[in-house]
Order: structure tokens, then sequence, then C-alpha cells
């Protein structure tokens, strides 16, 4: 059972930490709220403190001086830093996962290794940190063929490569030209899973987990999935690719199996477990595990939880997590992002934002690149800059709210995809 009056610090500045932020805002468990260092919309809401979410001494120091008695913490870098690992050691229960579980993401060939080691479904693969093995490896490899630098490159290291010359390529720039600095200096060299995918987000609490409802990102920057990737324009949730059959089976072959081996390996995971598959004709593969909430999709899944997600959190946080007892909304959700024109690439900053004065019912903002000014405008101050979130009884619903908030959000270079969910509604949900 989650105590009352829970002073919560919030880790991180994107969408995903604002929708954690309105999350414990919404929550009759939490009394306060902090954020850190945070964004123009959560500065807008909550006391933000501009301190490095990598450092774990300055996450402590800031957690003990505002009395913290819960932290959730965001992203993946202060997690594979450690500091989920340095507030559980000062008594304050996180959630998230230690470093040795965030190395499942801060490292794609420890994940890839976990995979081999456990039995979990995914592409065959080869890891390098010398480019002439792995240039002569691109010989034996069928096209397309996926190029990964293993450590975190802000979702820019993963090159899907359609000729030999192209991988050769990617090979160099990693292994060679260090593009992606050390991050690069081991690559991984993936066969291409041809399919659908789709995003299962398992909220992990030790022994016992609870799956969300499987979502579906769209990260390319153009519509019918066009273009260069990003860190993703939109989601919608429940995605019905996966029926409870499906789910049921990737429940025995990847989700019990990866809980096994984290037992199996000492890892005590308390936090959210992203598994991004690929669904192929031989059955559901995985393309990596995350270790934090998806962003965008975490912006539809906490609104379709029906029982308080703070609630959750704090009880995978505590290992008290009670599956049986989780309830979820008989709902739709829809995120479109909203971003700066030339993004993923080269894109202006600084432009100041209309609001609407008034959104449509079961539509929210959420803040991602903003940045608020003393005057009180919000300005844009990243690629991705706000997320229009619906809910609705159908997919539809939800889609055309959610478009409805963006026709009332203006800055001078906006750009956003108008197909969000197009596959989906093909199949007529």
């Amino acid at each position: 059972m989650t105590p009352q009056d829970l002073s919560v610090l919030v880790l991180g500045s994107g969408g995903r930490e604002h929708a954690l932020v309105r999350a414990c805002r919404q929550s009759t468990l939490v009394a306060r709220t902090i954020a850190a260092p945070g964004n123009g919309g959560m500065e807008a809401e909550v006391p933000c403190f501009p301190i490095a979410a990598e450092d774990p001494e300055a996450v402590v120091e800031l957690a003990r001086k505002e009395q913290i008695n819960f932290a959730i913490v965001g992203p993946e870098a202060p997690l594979a830093a450690g500091v989920a690992d340095a507030l559980r050691a000062a008594g304050i229960p996180t959630y998230g996962p230690g470093a040795d579980g965030a190395r499942l993401e801060a490292s794609k060939v420890f994940c890839k290794d976990f995979f081999k080691r456990h039995g979990i479904p995914t592409a065959e693969f080869a890891t390098f940190t010398d480019s002439s093995a792995a240039i002569q490896h691109l010989d034996s490899c069928r096209l397309p063929v996926v190029v990964k630098a293993s450590g975190l490159a802000a979702g820019k290291g993963v090159l899907i490569c359609e000729t030999r010359e192209d991988a050769v390529a990617g090979v160099k720039s990693m292994l060679d030209d260090a593009v992606f600095g050390q991050a690069g200096a081991e690559v991984v060299i993936e066969e291409f899973l041809d399919g659908e995918e789709a995003s299962i987000m398992v909220m992990v609490g030790g022994d016992d987990y609870v799956c969300l409802p499987v979502s579906q990102d769209h990260k390319r920057v153009g519509e019918s999935d066009t273009g260069p990737n990003t860190g993703g324009m939109g989601a919608y949730a429940p995605a019905a690719i996966v029926d409870e059959p499906l789910l049921q089976t990737i429940r025995e072959i990847i989700i019990e199996p990866t809980l096994e081996g984290f037992r199996r390996d000492g890892i005590d995971y308390r936090g959210t477990l992203y598994i991004g598959l690929m669904l192929t004709q031989r059955g559901p593969q995985v393309l990596e595990f995350n270790v934090r909430f998806g962003d965008p999709e975490c912006q539809v899944l906490l609104p379709l939880c029906e029982t308080d997600p703070v609630d959750l959190m704090y009880a995978c946080a505590t290992r008290t997590l009670r599956p049986e007892t989780v309830k979820l909304k008989n709902a739709y959700a829809t995120i479109v992002v909203l971003a700066a024109a030339g993004y993923p690439g080269t894109y202006p900053k600084g432009e100041i934002i209309t609001f609407p004065p008034h959104l449509p019912p079961d539509v929210h903002l959420i803040h991602a690149g903003t940045q608020r000014l003393q005057s009180g405008e919000i300005i844009t101050n990243g690629g991705r800059v706000l997320g229009v979130v619906a809910l609705g009884s159908s997919l539809k619903e939800a889609v055309d709210r959610a478009y409805e908030g963006c026709a009332q959000v203006s800055w001078d270079h906006l750009y956003y995809r108008r197909d969000i969910a197009w596959r989906e509604l093909a199949r007529g949900r």
C-alpha cells in the first residue's frame, strides 16, 4: 500500500517527464512534486531545480534538502550513471533500475548477450570493435543489414543499410571517425527483421510485473513512415496488432524469461522495461530493451491507467506490486508531437508559442523542448517541442480530438505528422 503525502522528485526534462509530473499532480497520494531540471511546461506547474540529472551526488543532495521520499527517474542516462542506486542507498524509494539493469540500454552488446544467454528471441548478430573485422563480416550478411552503436547515442545510433557501401560507411563512421564518441566504440551488426513494430511497457517490481497497453510509436519524420528516424513523432494505444493470444505468447517467450534472467544474473529490477518488438513471420522478435518509459509512449499510457500510476510506480520501487489489483481504462489514447521544422536535422529555436485559451474535452498538452521566459512566454527550445494528447472511446475519436488540439497551437516553424495511427485506422479501429 502506497503511503499518503508523498514528496516526489521527477528527474528529467522531456515530454515523458512532464507526463510523469502531471500524473503526480493528479495523484491523491502526492502532497508535493518537484522536477529537475524540468522544462518550460513543468516550471509553470512545479518547482524545478537546474541540476545535472546524471550527477548522483547532486541528485541525492537535492532529494535530501527537499525532503523527498519517492523519486522517479525518467531518462536512461541518469539510470546508467547510477542515480537510482545512489537514491536507494540514501534510503529513498526510487522507480528506475540500478546501473546493472540500465546496461540493457546503455550497451547494446550487453543487451544482445543477455538475449542469447537467456534464450530470448532476437535478430542474429555479431559485435565488433575493429572496423576491418566488421567490414569483413558484412560480406556474409544479407541486405538490408542493421548497424548499431552499442552505447547511448540519443536515439541516432541505429542505421538500416540497404547496400553494402552504406553499411561499410556506417561502420567506419562509428569505429574510425567516432561520430558517436565512446557510444560507437563498439558496434553491433545484426540481421534486418521485416514486419510491423510494437512496443510493450512492462512495469517491473522485482519478481512481479504489469503489462501496460500495447502501443505503437511513429519514428519516421514523414507521413506514411518516410524520411529519417526521430525520437518519435506520435504514438497511440492500445494497438490491436498484439491481441491477447499473441500477448500471452510474448509473456511466455520474452517477459518471463527476462525476469528469470534478472534473477539468475542478480539484477534487482525496479522500473519500466520497454520491449521493442518486431512482429515477424517467425513470431515476435525483440529489437531492443530500453530501461524507462518510451517517449512519446509514456504520454498515452499513463492516462490509460485506471489504477493511480504513482501507486504502481511506488509499488514497483518497494517490491510490493500486486498485479491482480491493477485496472486499465477501456479507452484509446493518442499523442501527436509538434516539432520544429527541420527536425531531426537543423531547426530553429527561440520562437514564441501561441497556446489556445481552452482545449477540447479529454485533450491536454505535454511540454518537451520548451523554455519559459521571465515574461511568462513559452518559447521553442528543442526539436520535439510539444505533444498533444487526447483520449477517446475509439481510436478515431482520440485521433480526431488530438488533431483538433494541434490546430490551436502555433509558432513560426511548426511541423507535425498528420497521419498518426494510420495503419491502425486502416484496419478499421
